[in-house]
């Protein structure tokens, strides 16, 4: 710390800022904002590492604000750090297109490095981002940045907070510091009314440090804190700081300063207090210059001093390292071999596997697991290790049963420049929606496998068969959804997975061994759907499918054939794609003028914008039942007699 510098008047002005955005806004959260900004002053201050010119530095320290509604704290703070946000841009808090948006947004505001909102959200990204750390500082030595996150009483109600900082404890990353918000006040009132852990001792029991801040506007003993958390070896650290939300408001202490514009007088008594003028972001040209000059005697040069080791590096691993440095995450897949079985029969996961295992070894940027499931999803990469805190270098992560914290942790790896996956079973791919929903937020490159994809399942009930979820998957914005019907099209998903440069992928699998068709074609699959079985002369209608359901509608087809009824058969794995296409190429698929049939266990609202007649889905829209898979199918009319009898009775 700096004697002649006064340090309180620069975390002082973070705060009027804060609330002078608010104000302008008419909308936000000015508790935080009072409370927690000598919190983020001394982080950034006195040991957050990076470079406000160049806010992509890749061994930078990142900051993950998991309690999102403090936005106009961050951005006030990054102002006077440094980066390029101007006062114009903290004037325009919360307004259409500004790069100041209601929450921290990825891609949207320099030095934000995680879109947040949701509350536990964050805290759980930011333990992916501690593994990517301790995963890449052993393979290359020259990665050594801390992960940090500010969060409040809310993120740590959230389970997905519990979930992730169990594993993370198991995982002993010590380069984690999780600073605590506490304030005892929550948006509805008194956390007493609904959280009373022992926070510390929680963690404690999870394999953490605790350490208590009591003052909570003491930023020597703040920094303090940060130092003995850094200098942990084997674990990862919380530090509980106790501070008063809205400190200084008529409402400090209450939750009615927690989201709401403070009234006009109450500013203005508050910047009395402060000794600042009633002025609307008026700024001291003075606090802004002793703060960036501490960031810049710690950090000057930081990012040309990585870029020289990067360039140190032998070819292979500097080529390894810029893949994990740029937006581009396409791996290209023409290489890969495939041995088919001799009887033409495999499951999809197990096709899935056999893929898997051909392309991550290989690849360090690839780098996954299953929430508890490795055998049954077939993710495990043989003879590659574990990720363990005696092994970060292991390629399979074990999740455990944490499919929300999975999903969180896979953000947190694809923010830190991997192409990750997670598998569960598409019933519980519920579990981790929230996350999910973020990483096509953000663009991320994330891939979810998904097996059991059906009501194939059969004994284990209708707990585990999947009906909406292919819908859930199919309606959220920016994720490509494969759903491939045997091992051809399985190859053909993930060529197309791969190739993509940017944004998340699902992939849903089949568990039954089914037959590997002739008529299928991998590369077909990456235009969405296609034709798999034509009529010579024009059909009498076309049936439109995919997944499990392929090789039964196949079957039917044929049979009904031989009674002269002539159909097109078209596999759609995947329909946004398909959707995506041009109209020459979809009207050559499915003509306008003949009548149209969707197949799919599944339910039917992902498929009428195909099919305007709901009488011609031969879908699902209620819960499967426990049995043979084979009397599961038969039992809702999916066995091949029914299809076949109501195909041809919706053609008569």
């Amino acid at each position: 710390m700096n004697s002649e510098i006064n340090e309180t008047k620069i975390v002082d002005q973070i705060r009027c800022l804060g609330i002078d955005m608010i104000d302008k806004a008419k909308s936000g959260h000015p508790g935080i904002v009072l409370g927690a900004a000598p919190i983020i002053y001394t982080l950034y201050a006195h040991h957050l590492n990076f470079d406000p010119k160049h806010p992509e530095y890749f061994n930078r320290d990142r900051f993950v604000m998991s309690a999102g509604h403090g936005s106009a704290l961050l951005y006030a703070t990054l102002h006077m750090a440094g980066f390029d946000i101007g006062l114009n841009d903290l004037k325009e808090f919360r307004q259409i297109d500004s790069i100041t948006p209601g929450h921290p947004e990825y891609r949207v505001t320099p030095g934000v490095d995680c879109t947040t909102g949701p509350l536990g959200q964050g805290i759980a990204t930011a333990v992916g981002m501690a593994m990517a750390e301790a995963n890449l500082r052993e393979r290359y030595k020259i990665i050594d940045y801390y992960t940090y996150v500010l969060c409040g009483d809310g993120d740590l109600m959230e389970g997905i907070s519990y979930e992730a900082a169990s594993l993370a404890g198991t995982l002993g990353l010590n380069k984690l510091i999780v600073l605590y918000d506490s304030n005892n006040v929550c948006l509805d009132g008194k956390t007493s009314d609904s959280f009373t852990d022992n926070v510390s001792m929680r963690f404690v029991a999870q394999g953490w440090n605790a350490i208590t801040v009591e003052e909570g506007d003491n930023i020597e003993i703040i920094s303090k804190a940060i130092e003995t958390a850094k200098k942990s070896t084997d674990r990862p650290t919380i530090i509980e700081i106790k501070t008063t939300i809205g400190k200084y408001s008529e409402l400090e202490g209450t939750n009615k300063v927690h989201g709401s514009p403070l009234k006009k007088e109450d500013i203005t008594k508050i910047k009395d207090k402060l000794g600042f003028r009633d002025i609307p972001f008026a700024v001291s040209q003075n606090s802004m210059d002793d703060m960036q000059n501490f960031i810049s005697e710690r950090c000057e040069g930081l990012n040309d001093s990585f870029l020289e080791k990067v360039e140190s590096l032998d070819e292979k691993a500097k080529e390894e390292l810029n893949y994990f440095m740029n937006d581009n995450k396409s791996i290209e897949v023409k290489d890969l071999f495939y041995d088919l079985p001799e009887d033409k029969k495999e499951s999809p996961r197990d096709a899935s596997s056999k893929i898997l295992n051909a392309i991550v070894k290989e690849r360090p940027y690839l780098f996954g697991g299953s929430a508890d499931l490795f055998g049954a999803n077939k993710t495990y990469i043989k003879d590659a290790g574990n990720f363990q805190r005696d092994n970060y270098l292991g390629k399979n992560i074990y999740f455990g049963v944490r499919e929300h914290a999975m999903g969180a942790i896979l953000n947190g790896l694809a923010l830190c420049g991997f192409r990750p996956y997670g598998s569960t079973l598409l019933s519980f791919s519920d579990y981790l929606k929230p996350a999910l929903r973020l990483a096509a937020m953000m663009d991320l490159a994330n891939i979810y496998v998904f097996t059991h994809d059906s009501i194939g399942v059969g004994e284990d009930g209708p707990t585990h068969q999947p009906i909406e979820q292919l819908l859930m998957l199919r309606s959220l914005p920016n994720l490509d959804v494969f759903r491939p019907a045997d091992t051809n099209e399985v190859i053909g998903s993930y060529k197309a997975i791969f190739h993509k440069e940017h944004g998340p992928s699902a992939i849903a699998l089949a568990r039954n061994v089914l037959p590997i068709l002739e008529e299928t074609k991998a590369n077909e699959v990456e235009k969405g759907g296609y034709v798999v079985l034509d009529t010579i002369d024009k059909p009498n209608g076309i049936v439109i499918t995919c997944g499990e359901e392929l090789h039964l509608v196949l079957e039917a087809v044929k049979n009904l054939k031989t009674k002269g009824v002539n159909i097109r058969v078209v596999s759609m794995p995947n329909l946004e794609r398909f959707l995506a296409q041009d109209d020459e190429y979809k009207e050559s698929v499915l003509p306008v003028e003949i009548r149209k049939i969707v197949v799919e266990a599944s339910s039917s609202f992902s498929w009428n914008r195909l099919v305007y007649n709901s009488k011609y889905l031969i879908t699902l829209d209620e819960f499967g039942a426990s049995g043979p898979a084979t009397d599961v199918y038969k039992k809702f009319g999916f066995d091949v007699e029914s299809l076949e009898e109501k195909i041809d009775n919706l053609l008569k």
